[in-house]
């Protein structure tokens, strides 16, 4: 699966509203064929960032990208482009598995 971790550097005056700036963006993307999931958290120590935490099928993400949500979410001018403080950080690797597995050092019963 493709698994990928993107920062959001969001303007201070956006960032109560970024939930609702990204939810049309939110909603197409979770609908996607191959999508396997796409969250959002806010950051503890910095309350203007956001982080997105999104995996797909192997041949998911460059639909993904190439989506005509995507292409208006990206664009320049599009209200979350101009929420922004600075270019988005992005981890992104194919990895192994199909989800989430346990954590084995912190077992729960």
């Amino acid at each position: 699966m493709i698994l990928i971790v993107v920062k959001f550097d969001v303007r201070p005056e956006y960032a109560e509203q970024w939930p609702g700036i990204t939810r049309e963006f939110t909603q197409a993307t979770r609908a996607e064929p191959g999508n396997k999931w796409f969250e959002w958290s806010r950051s503890l120590e910095n309350p203007n960032e956001y982080v997105l935490v999104e995996a797909f099928e192997n041949q998911g993400a460059e639909p993904h990208v190439q989506s005509a949500h995507f292409q208006a979410a990206t664009a320049p001018g599009s209200p979350m482009h101009q929420a922004l403080a600075s270019t988005p950080k992005i981890i992104s690797r194919q990895v192994e598995g199909e989800g989430w597995d346990e954590m084995g050092e912190m077992q729960v019963s």
